[in-house]
């Protein structure tokens, strides 16, 4: 990869963007094979992929729209990265399509014997229905593509020359974005996620799905940013200040996951009524139990150590390790939520959760790069960049 330092601009990206590609691909024909082989296995597994990688678009648009919303400074130079990353929602939607197909085997509440003598399935066919679930998902997709498209389309005309209407056009349009994004990111995780168990509620699980979905878009932000210093890009504009406030950003929202994380337990577990808890039974029964201690000391304990102290957050080594390290266990946590309702009697690893990953992997990282390539690596119109450029942590 070659980077042209006075505008901006990846000048020669490399092979990266066609390895992903050709990795994509791969990933994609091989699970298209285990779909013949274990359908059930295939449709859970992809499940678990798609969401891992559509979190981390989600987060680059919450990321963009608060950036906006709080009018704030250092991040300008972190900003065109999030953007990149928000534009690949909408591609999302054709890796949908297959979870459409797979509603049987994923969906206990759309077997119509399984209903029928089910007074409490029954309470909620009126919200969980087929025809309203797919209506319910192109609504979330045409938000977040919308959302997306206006924000990336501004900043893009940004760079062609600055005038204070698009930056007033980009802050009210994150205003009632935010709070679009809230309701649909909510209701997604209920909906593709909380609904594989339909017995089991928990009116906390879209902001447990949301907090996982954000710490997982700072560390791969922050694992690009170490890539691409590593490779001389951006070296003298985006600076271990910045470093040291992603570490924080990850730090902070590890510990407000946690606190997601034990107030929906702490809660089911002190009201103690039996549709709640036994989604919690059923992760501390068998080999499961391992996994849920894993998330416990993996997903908050050691980076909340790690990364409390200042030097830690301010060294690049370290910050690299955490976030693939963060990035890893957010694709443990989505295992842990969905798999359990498949395999009941214990954790049961599969090929299939890697070639589902690494096929919607694979054409998210190719999008992804082509964004990147494409437009300068950060917003040069932004009349806030120089200052973003000298932001000093105190």
């Amino acid at each position: 990869m070659k980077f042209d330092n006075d505008t901006y601009r990846i000048t020669e990206p490399g092979r990266f963007g066609a390895i992903a590609l050709m990795v994509g691909v791969a990933g994609l024909a091989l699970s298209l094979v285990a779909y013949f082989v274990d359908s059930e296995q295939f449709f859970h597994s992809y499940l678990v992929a798609f969401f891992f990688w559509i979190s981390i678009a989600l987060g680059g648009l919450f990321f963009t729209m608060l950036h906006h919303l709080v009018g704030a400074k250092w991040s300008v130079v972190l900003r065109r990265l999030s953007e990149n990353l928000m534009t690949a929602a909408p591609l999302m939607i054709i890796f949908f399509i297959p979870i459409l197909f797979g509603f049987h085997e994923l969906y206990h509440w759309s077997h119509d014997d399984a209903v029928a003598p089910d007074s409490l399935l029954q309470g909620k066919s009126g919200y969980l229905n087929v025809p309203f679930f797919v209506i319910r998902a192109l609504f979330y997709f045409v938000i977040w593509a919308a959302l997306s498209r206006i924000l990336f389309r501004t900043s893009a005309a940004q760079d062609a020359g600055h005038n204070d209407s698009l930056l007033r056009k980009m802050r009210v349009t994150s205003a009632p974005g935010m709070i679009l994004f809230a309701l649909t990111i909510t209701f997604a995780a209920f909906d593709w996620l909380m609904s594989l168990d339909p017995h089991w509620y928990s009116t906390i699980f879209g902001v447990y799905v949301f907090s996982g979905a954000l710490v997982a878009m700072l560390a791969f932000m922050t694992f690009v940013i170490l890539r691409l210093r590593a490779m001389a890009a951006l070296t003298g504009t985006i600076t271990e200040e910045h470093y040291h406030d992603l570490g924080k950003l990850m730090f902070g929202f590890i510990i407000f996951w946690g606190y997601m994380a034990f107030s929906q337990y702490f809660l089911i577990w002190y009201g103690n009524i039996p549709e709640e808890t036994i989604w919690f039974l059923h992760r501390w029964d068998t080999s499961w139990k391992i996994v849920s201690l894993i998330l416990v000391f993996g997903h908050f304990v050691i980076p909340f150590f790690v990364l409390f102290p200042r030097g830690p957050k301010r060294n690049p080594a370290i910050l690299k390790f955490m976030a693939i390290w963060i990035l890893f266990m957010h694709l443990i946590d989505l295992h842990w939520i969905v798999l359990p309702n498949l395999h009941q009697h214990g954790l049961h690893p599969s090929w299939i959760d890697l070639t589902t990953l690494a096929g919607i992997g694979g054409v998210f990282l190719w999008f992804f790069w082509r964004r990147m390539a494409s437009r300068p690596l950060v917003p040069v119109g932004d009349p806030h960049l120089e200052e973003s450029k000298k932001f000093v942590n105190y």
